[in-house]
């Protein structure tokens, strides 16, 4: 059976963690359905893999990766109210993180097999395609050894900070979840939890770095032009299914 590097993109805008979270397990779950069908049956028979890539933004939402401390969240039930927040427990890897208005979060949703099967691999891929597109608005972007992401002077780490946070789950090879990229986002919000679980080093946004807000659409046409190119893939935007 040819491989599938079609990947169909969608935009679901803001919209509520649980409803994004459950539309992303209903996709996720009929890819994994169709590769046991597949399993099962024989040579024409077999069905290609559909890839699927959302872009969308949250209201303000704490989440817990299965890795994560609750105790890195520092606010309260009535604290989290104050700020007009959500908290969810889920089941990517990684620890707790900030979603909200202003940030990019992307969700691929993609059957490796059709690409390579490599977990950290398709890591370093999702992070490559966000560090070239920083350098797009000239901010130099890399990694720091042993910590998921991309950062801000990563190789002196005099002042390293997050600009980009991920955390993703892998079943069967086919991937959920994804990464977090702080455009034009509301930081304070940050103060409230030990992102990722690290407590010595700062975040970031692409707006406070160059000083100025940023067109949210114009990071998210050259990030999918990053992301299909090094995936190898062509990316076509799909009408959407019902989510309900």
């Amino acid at each position: 059976m040819d491989k599938n590097t079609e990947i169909k993109f969608g935009h679901l805008g803001l919209i509520d963690y649980q409803e994004a979270w459950e539309y992303q397990e209903k996709i996720f779950n009929s890819i994994l359905e169709l590769k046991a069908q597949n399993r099962k049956a024989e040579g024409s028979a077999q069905q290609p893999t559909p890839n699927y890539l959302l872009f969308c933004s949250h209201p303000h939402v704490y989440t817990l990766g299965k890795s994560g401390h609750e105790a890195h969240l520092l606010l309260s039930e009535e604290g989290l109210k104050e700020k007009g927040a959500t908290y969810y427990k889920i089941n990517r890897g990684g620890d707790i993180t900030y979603h909200g208005p202003g940030q990019l979060v992307g969700y691929p949703i993609l059957d490796l097999e059709n690409f390579f099967t490599d977990i950290h691999k398709y890591l370093r891929y999702l992070e490559e395609a966000v560090i070239r597109t920083l350098a797009e608005y000239r901010v130099e972007a890399g990694r720091i050894p042993g910590l998921t992401g991309v950062w801000l002077d990563h190789e002196r780490q005099l002042n390293p900070r997050k600009i980009c946070a991920m955390g993703v789950k892998c079943s069967r090879w086919v991937t959920m979840h994804g990464f977090a990229l702080n455009i034009n986002t509301d930081l304070d919000y940050f103060n409230n939890i030990v992102p990722c679980g690290i407590s010595d080093k700062q975040v970031t946004s692409l707006a406070k770095e160059l000083g100025h807000e940023v067109d949210m659409a114009e990071v998210e046409e050259k990030l999918q032009q990053h992301l299909a190119q090094q995936f190898g893939a062509t990316i076509i935007t799909a009408a959407h299914e019902e989510r309900h």
